[in-house]
């Protein structure tokens, strides 16, 4: 029997789950997760969502202006004008959906200011558990739906076309591998954090939009403007690549950086906006302050804020820590930078359109264009919302014309139980070494020549399991992040040569 949907979509982070939100009742969608539907690396935003929840032109203008100015001007205006514009509306239909966000004394919204941002306009939810409060939410509405249909511990594969059109995507469900097809496939994969050696983000962020994308031949660009955290917690103890995020909210609250020495050295890199530059400069900052030290981390310093004020306002932060013995104002809390968010992926328009006809993009996975090279804290989530509802309000004003859909024969490809982790580790450590926070042409043309071995030989061993599609995704947006950055000659954002 042939499955079919009007809209699949692939991935449920926020970017997902508010697409399938917006699509109207009368369309039928399905939602493909590769693990559990609730478990998604949208769970681990801590910051919040940057919104100007008003109709003030000023203020309007003003995260116009910190956006453009954190993204280099290599954004798009005329995108990032969409994302400002439209984060009311946006943000008033994720309250709709049953989001609750922190509220002060006086019953306003509590917003915070974060590093960039000339304001105070970041909306948070449990202190620090933006991201699980927001989509533990909206599954809870979405489980409503009748018109909805959870896929869960599936990968998708690769994307199925007729005549360059998108019709369709193929998927593995543990043993069984068959084609699902729809009028409308949305890549919401998220990020690309196990690219790297070390991450922010959850391991199971492989980049898998990007490589289905690049193997439907749609244009990808901006690959090489990786966001680095500055803070994420440093701990020789950890065994784990991924890194417990310290969010830049609490340098927004008033926390400091020192180097090893107990120095406060961010005023020799931005001197009028200190820790709260943004994360491009900061991250940059604590790589040259370790480098000229002789370390691996600096330190976060809040002990001159009240332990109790913390405990309240970032409770999730105050308990991993604690664990850790160590106290938030009382003791330095050591951080280096990490992997945490990808900048640019696969090209879209505002209303989500990649240029392969009826696939789109939402979510970390799209380059909107709208954070250039350097993206501007707590716009990711916004990002979602914002595109993810313009790209249903798109379809759901649109006739979808049903489609004599012809089940295509699937290659017979073999099934070895190989293991890709010696090559995932080499794929890491390459790109930790040479294609990090600063980077040079002979480290990254030999990272590029060992990559392309890796994807030569991947693309030439085919074999159909969730390891191997996850490492061929691995490989090929770690291809395509070098490969950019050796393009790109000179210093911009994210982007650093020095030679």
């Amino acid at each position: 029997m042939i499955k079919t949907y009007d809209c699949i979509i692939v991935g449920s982070g926020l970017a997902g789950l508010f697409t399938a939100l917006n699509l109207s009742e009368k369309l039928n969608v399905l939602i493909i997760s590769k693990t559990e539907i609730t478990f998604s690396n949208s769970t681990l935003a801590q910051g919040g969502i940057a919104c100007e929840y008003n109709d003030n032109t000023t203020l309007h203008e003003s995260h116009i202006k910190d956006t453009l100015k954190a993204g280099s001007y290599l954004n798009n205006e005329t995108a990032v004008r969409f994302l400002v514009d439209n984060a009311f509306e946006s943000v008033k239909k994720l309250i709709s959906f049953g989001v609750s966000f922190d509220i002060g004394a006086d019953s306003k919204f509590l917003v915070t200011k974060e590093g960039g941002h000339s304001h105070s306009r970041i909306f948070h939810s449990g202190g620090d558990a933006t991201g699980r409060n927001v989509t533990e939410a909206l599954i809870a509405y979405l489980y409503q739906k009748s018109n909805i249909t959870f896929l869960s511990n599936t990968m998708a594969i690769d994307v199925i076309k007729d005549n360059d059109e998108a019709i369709g995507i193929t998927v593995l469900e543990d043993q069984n591998y068959y084609p699902i097809y729809s009028k409308h496939i949305v890549l919401a994969t998220g990020g690309i954090g196990s690219v790297y050696g070390s991450t922010t983000n959850d391991l199971n962020a492989t980049g898998d939009g990007i490589g289905i994308a690049y193997r439907a031949n749609a244009l990808i660009d901006h690959m090489e403007f990786i966001q680095f955290h500055p803070t994420a917690y440093y701990s020789l103890k950890n065994p784990s690549r991924q890194r417990f995020l310290i969010t830049e909210a609490l340098r927004g609250e008033g926390a400091y950086l020192l180097n090893i020495e107990n120095e406060r050295f961010m005023k020799k890199y931005s001197p009028d906006l200190m820790e709260l530059a943004p994360r491009d400069i900061v991250s940059q900052s604590i790589f040259k302050e370790m480098y000229d030290t002789w370390t691996d981390h600096v330190y976060l310093d809040t002990r001159h804020l009240d332990p109790k004020y913390l405990e309240k306002r970032f409770p999730t932060i105050f308990k991993h820590l604690k664990e850790e013995r160590l106290i938030l104002g009382i003791d330095l809390i050591p951080v280096a930078p990490c992997e945490h968010f990808l900048c640019g992926g696969i090209n879209t328009d505002i209303h989500a359109k990649t240029s392969v006809k009826n696939l789109y993009a939402v979510g970390e996975t799209a380059n909107t264009n709208v954070h250039g090279a350097n993206r501007l804290a707590s716009n990711s989530l916004l990002e979602c919302l914002v595109f993810a509802k313009s790209f249903a309000d798109s379809i759901n004003n649109s006739s979808i014309k049903s489609t004599n859909i012809e089940s295509i024969e699937l290659e017979e490809l073999p099934r070895y139980n190989y293991n890709y982790k010696p090559i995932r580790k080499k794929i890491g450590d390459y790109m930790d070494e040479h294609v990090s926070i600063v980077r040079n042409t002979e480290g990254l043309s030999l990272t590029l020549k060992v990559l392309e071995d890796i994807y030569k030989n991947l693309i030439k061993y085919p074999n159909l399991t969730k390891t191997y599609y996850e490492t061929l995704n691995l490989a090929t947006t770690a291809l395509l992040i070098t490969k950019q950055a050796l393009d790109r000659k000179d210093s911009l954002g994210c982007h650093l040569r020095i030679k």
